[in-house]
């Protein structure tokens, strides 16, 4: 066999389970992403254990790579370690900060909340991890037959998203090769975080497709889109859902958000009309007030403990955050934690906050989990809220067929109904969907990072995408290598 060989362990027939493996002689291999499948992409059979199973040999398996901290991409490393796995884990330095949050749920998940047992799991992905920093070469095999090197770059998908180059080489046969893993690469116009870079060459992509046969909306004046549906929203004199995602979409929020408010008090001091921003984290307002506010007085709520907690790591590793967000901290600016940002922690204080909003006229705007409204905190306030008005549901992110928010979109507009908890609940709030937020870079910045290359890889291979958007992407690649007169195979796994 004429190695390195690429095996998928995941992210073939859809966009979850990521998990590749480079093997690089009958002994040596790499794992790269161990995460699960999620949704309509369960295995068939009890849901929890098989979106969970690591049903492949890691006999060969020397060292686990994770590209970013999603459960599609981690979710399965407890599973990965009960099956033998003692090998070290690689990621960036903020995803060494990230990974024990994501990994705490994923244990509950499939362990349950056994605190001893947590404790000894934590400490042991903490002994295993290696942060390594971006744009540095990490040794990992030097053998008279094999030598292997990999090296992470910025992704721009969350905080300390990275694809993986991975350099081998054969001595004893004069031969390299460059196998690079994109993971989940960042669109456009991301705010906190840099946008990608390509690498310098490839013999080998193995490429993600989410958005493989679309182009997104514009987003460089998506932050003028949000305030236009907020203060339309506002207007009904009611509470603005937003389900949202904890890691990566929930912060962007919160830095648009910021900017939005900060541009409204200052506009508000030049006229002379100065709301008093609340400031009062226990949210405590006026019991008796029911008229509409402006924006300086507006309490942003963020009702997602696993959310504050990834935000405060956000705050903590600011070092990696791009130029514009890096110069509103030096200007005094708090981009993720300023006044009129509430936390909401316990659930006494949420069920509280739920039932204030829900019987008052008092504007707000929450921001709470999950994304897909299919479990979370955002349920309790839909249960209470969808049936009046006064409210309204802004959707930022993508809603999966056979969840809550697919359903809450589809017939939101016609007064329909949404099953939650097993439970009727007829759609009276207003609802609006919001483009331009994917965290996924479209097919336009996915065709640049392969022409970005100073030397394009000869080799691809598309992962992580429905089969429509692995087939558009094929052939506009193909058609962009045509045109270069160069020479591509282009492979999809699974097909």
């Amino acid at each position: 066999m004429l190695y390195p060989e690429i095996i998928h362990h995941g992210a073939t027939e859809g966009v979850t389970g990521s998990c590749h493996q480079l093997q690089m002689d009958a002994v040596t291999s790499l794992l790269i992403d161990c995460g699960l499948f999620q949704g309509e992409e369960n295995k068939q059979g009890n849901e929890v254990a098989n979106s969970m199973a690591v049903d492949f040999s890691i006999e060969t398996v020397k060292a686990l790579i994770i590209t970013h901290v999603h459960a599609d991409h981690v979710g399965r490393i407890p599973n990965l370690l009960a099956a033998g796995f003692k090998g070290p884990i690689l990621c960036s330095e903020p995803s060494a900060k990230l990974l024990p949050l994501v990994l705490e749920d994923a244990f509950k998940l499939e362990h349950g909340r056994d605190e001893k047992q947590l404790e000894r799991y934590l400490k042991l992905i903490e002994q295993r991890t290696i942060a390594l920093p971006f744009d540095t070469w990490f040794s990992l095999a030097q053998t008279p037959t094999l030598i292997c090197r990999v090296r992470l770059q910025r992704a721009g998908h969350i905080l300390g998203s990275a694809y993986v180059e991975c350099d081998i080489e054969y001595p004893a046969e004069n031969r390299n090769r460059r196998v690079v893993f994109s993971g989940d690469l960042g669109a456009s116009h991301t705010p906190l975080l840099p946008s990608p870079k390509s690498p310098e060459r490839a013999d080998v992509l193995v490429l993600e497709s989410t958005y493989g046969d679309r182009l997104h909306e514009e987003r460089s004046t998506r932050q003028a889109r949000l305030e236009d549906v907020i203060d339309k929203a506002l207007a009904d004199l009611g509470t603005v859902l937003i389900p949202a995602f904890s890691i990566g979409r929930t912060q962007e929020l919160l830095y648009e958000i910021e900017d939005i408010l900060h541009r409204k008090a200052l506009l508000s001091k030049d006229s002379g009309s100065e709301g008093r921003a609340p400031g009062d984290p226990a949210f405590e307002p006026d019991p008796d007030s029911t008229l509409p506010i402006n924006w300086p007085q507006l309490p942003i709520i963020l009702d997602s403990p696993l959310a504050s907690r990834f935000t405060k790591v956000y705050q903590e590793l600011d070092e990696f955050w791009d130029a514009e967000a890096t110069a509103r901290l030096d200007n005094g600016r708090r981009p993720l934690r300023f006044d009129q940002l509430i936390t909401i922690d316990s659930h006494a204080k949420h069920l509280q906050t739920v039932n204030y909003l829900a019987s008052t006229g008092r504007p707000a705007i929450v921001i709470a989990g999950s994304g897909m409204c299919s479990g979370g905190r955002i349920v309790n306030y839909l249960k209470a809220m969808l049936g009046d008005s006064r409210h309204n549901v802004l959707f930022v992110g993508y809603q999966a067929k056979g969840t809550p928010g697919a359903a809450i979109q589809a017939y939101g507009p016609k007064g329909g109904y949404v099953e939650l908890d097993r439970e009727r609940f007829t759609i009276s709030a207003g609802v609006t969907t919001l483009g331009g937020y994917s965290a996924h870079a479209d097919q336009q910045g996915l065709v640049d990072f392969v022409t970005g290359m100073s030397e394009w890889p000869a080799e691809v291979r598309l992962v992580h995408g429905e089969a429509q958007a692995k087939k558009a992407l094929s052939n506009v690649l193909q058609r962009k290598y045509l045109i270069a007169k160069r020479s591509i195979e282009v492979v999809i796994p699974g097909s």
